[in-house]
């Protein structure tokens, strides 16, 4: 006879040996012991239906009561989602890892406002800069060419004529580095 383990989802047929091996048991058995077998098994399965029966039952009840208080599977959801919520903050890694998220925010902003005032600064310099002054100025004295050339004060003329009017201006008063004289060039 061959012996192997079979699994409680043991999906292969029965096979002759094991046929041989369960009429084996059930010949080494005496009439009398088969029919207490049988009868505990009737009165079992019995008991199984009756539960269920009752369990059915108890199920109905339980909804009935639920309708009456009004309570619904979206109110039950709600109530079961916000008791999970409540015990995550409650955790002690959610606290830990909120208290690191807290400081890390307060370090970042820290950070920006560092920067931030930095690149304040920058600019304050450099707006204050003799080489942002110079610009400033060539661009206030293009501003006024063309209001004057558009606001016909001066000897009018088209769009086109006033915008290569200014360019050719900006182009004059830009001198290049190599143009220069030693007495013009910056120190």
């Amino acid at each position: 006879m061959e012996t192997r383990q079979q699994g409680f989802l043991d999906s292969e047929p029965l096979r002759e040996a094991d046929e041989d091996l369960a009429s084996d048991v059930t010949l080494n058995m005496t009439e009398e012991e088969r029919e207490e077998i049988l009868q505990e098994l009737t009165k079992l399965e019995e008991e199984i239906n009756t539960l269920k029966q009752v369990l059915s039952s108890k199920e109905k009840q339980h909804a009935e009561l639920k309708q009456k208080l009004g309570i619904t599977p979206l109110s039950e959801l709600r109530s079961n989602f916000s008791r999970g919520w409540h015990d995550m903050q409650s955790s002690t890694a959610y606290k830990k890892t909120s208290e690191t998220l807290l400081t890390a925010g307060q370090r970042t902003s820290t950070a920006f406002s560092t920067l931030g005032g930095a690149i304040t600064r920058k600019f304050g310099d450099m707006r204050n800069s003799q080489s942002f002054r110079s610009f400033e100025e060539k661009v206030e004295n293009t501003v006024s060419t063309i209001k004057t050339k558009v606001g016909g004060t001066g000897p009018g003329g088209s769009f086109e004529e006033v915008l290569s009017s200014a360019a050719n201006a900006s182009s004059q008063d830009t001198p290049t580095n190599n143009s220069m004289d030693s007495s013009e060039r910056p120190c």
